[in-house]
This record gives structure tokens, sequence and C-alpha cells, in this order.
């Protein structure tokens, strides 16, 4: 009996952009200089960023991931993750005096910065975003009331603020779809609901969402490079297969299975905003092993957003820099 033949890739499309995101270079670079002017042990306070790869090579190089600051020994250097972290946890890191540098996304900030201002006018808060993730967990966590979970158009119904003056805030790695929908429910229900004054889903989020809703259509089948705790990486994958296009997400070359490709030789590849460019090549070269002959990249939007470092960790060039952005 002849053997069933492998499933054979033709084409691979790269969606532009993919991968790291200017949060998620900060982030992980935060830990890297850390650990080299303080030497290990260099604490993280939940992972750095969602991704398996990255998590896991920062522990070689010295990196203790902790849930718990009571794990943290007294005197040590610790780290907060990409995704912030509630009001508390800084109160109790200040408190048992560990030398603190915050690697929360900038972005992420801001959406803190906005519920601290406007809570002090009296404003209470929809937070759009998925309950369980460390940013919706760090961002409601700035206030002890006052703020409200949504994570669907239902849930907006079950909304009961004890003022009248209320704000919209959401997560950054949301489907911009999805938020777009949950936020028209809010304001039909909340006429006079307060806006950002400028979309609180981050310009690598979009962008990524972006790129898939372009690539989609001209494949067969769309591979997405993420873990599985990665929210954005989520959220690409939903994309591609709500445009009718199957679609996988794969945190490593691993998890490629041949028969995800049968019948289908045209394939689109992208990665979230914390899976490193190394995993993305990996996968490339799987593919080639499938036969694919043709790696093209599509035309898309250039990142240049850099965030600086934190003082005491940034060279001269970042301080120049963060002075230019001030």
């Amino acid at each position: 009996m002849a053997a069933t033949a492998e499933p054979r890739v033709d084409d691979v499309l790269l969606a532009e952009p993919r991968g790291f995101c200017a949060g998620v270079d900060r982030a992980i670079e935060i830990v890297e200089r850390a650990l080299e002017r303080f030497g290990a042990p260099i604490y993280v306070r939940h992972e750095i960023v969602h991704n398996t790869y990255v998590v896991n090579d920062l522990k070689a190089k010295g990196a203790i991931f902790i849930e718990d600051l009571a794990d943290v020994p007294p005197g040590a250097t610790l780290v907060f993750s990409a995704h912030g972290v509630p009001r508390s946890v800084r109160d109790e890191a200040r408190h048992r005096g560990f030398q603190v540098f915050d690697a929360t996304c900038p972005l992420v900030t801001k959406v803190h910065v906005e519920v601290a201002k406007l809570a002090r006018e009296g404003y209470e808060f929809v937070m759009i975003g998925h309950k369980g993730h460390p940013e919706v967990e760090g961002t409601m966590g700035q206030l002890s009331e006052g703020i409200y979970l949504v994570e669907d158009v239902a849930d907006v119904a079950r909304v009961n603020p004890k003022g009248d003056k209320l704000a919209v805030v959401t997560q950054t790695t949301l489907s911009v779809d999805d938020a777009a929908a949950i936020l028209a429910a809010v304001k039909a229900r909340f006429p006079a609901v307060r806006e950002p004054k400028q979309q609180d889903i981050c310009y690598a989020t979009q962008n990524r969402q972006d790129a898939v809703k372009l690539m989609a259509p001209q494949v067969d089948v769309v591979i997405v490079v993420g873990s599985p705790t990665s929210s954005n990486s989520n959220r690409l994958r939903e994309l591609a297969e709500r445009l009718g296009t199957p679609a996988y997400m794969v945190d490593s070359t691993e998890d490629l299975q041949p028969a995800w490709f049968d019948g289908r030789p045209r394939v689109g590849l992208t990665a979230g905003a914390s899976a490193p460019d190394v995993l993305v090549q990996q996968v490339i070269a799987r593919l080639r092993e499938l036969g694919a002959v043709s790696v093209r990249r599509m035309a898309g939007v250039e990142e240049t957003v850099r965030f600086p470092l934190p003082v005491g960790l940034g060279d001269k060039s970042m301080r120049e820099f963060s002075s230019s952005r001030s």
C-alpha cells in the first residue's frame, strides 16, 4: 500500500507588521538590563510578557517569576510585568522596600493615569476587557470601587453605577471590532458616558489586526505565532476565522500539524506582539520543509515607536529620547 503524501505548502505570506511591539521590547530589555546591572536573581511579578519562549529564556538568565510578593526576599530587585499591577501591589512593594523597576507598557500606564484622574473628578468606570487577565486586574485595581467590568454586550445591561458620571476604558489588547460593538452598547445605555480622547486599544494591536484583515482573504490558512495566554495573539486567530479563513495558534514549531495544510497550500503567517521573531523564522523553516518555495512579505505599516527605559536602567540615548518626547 502506497504511503500517503504529506500535505504540501506552496506559498507563505508574512503579515506586516507582526511580532514584538515597543512595549514588549521595553519590558524584556528592562529585565535583561536589571540582570546585567544587579546580577541574578531578578524577581518579576507575573510573566513579563505572555510568551513561553521569552519567559524561559529570561529564567535561564536568572529571572524568577512570582505572583505573590511574599515570595520576594528582603532587599531584592523587583520588576513589574508589561501588563501593569494594581495599586495595592505597588503599595506593598514600596512598604517592603524593594528596588522596583516598572515594565508596565506606557500605553497601559496611560489608562491607569486616566482612571486616577477621572476618579478624582467623581467618575465611575465601565472597563471593557477579559476577566482574569492581568492587565484588567491591574487597571481595575487602581480603584477600590466604582469600576465595572464588561466582557460582552450582554454584560452592559448588568452595570448599575451609583452616580451619573461614567467613563469607559478598554483593555489594550482586545479585538478592535469586538470592543467597538461593546462600546456602542455602553453608549446606547449611557449616552453621556465619557470616552477616552484616544482609543485605549494600542497601536500594535490595531496594526496587527489590520494586517490580518488584509492577509486572510489572500490565503487558505493562517498561522499565528503566540502563546495561549497571549490576549492579542488569540484575537488574531479569532479575527482570521471570523473572516472565513481557518486559523491556528502555535507556541513553537512542535505545535504545527501538517494536516492543517491539506488542500491549503497558501499559508498566511503572523505573530502576536509578545512573540519573538526567532519563533517566526523557525516556523518559516518548517513550512519550507513542507515544500514552501515562496515566502513573501506583505506591504504594511512601519512601526517606529520606542519607549524610554526607567531611570536607573536607561542609557544616555534613551534618556535623550525620553526628554524629546516629554
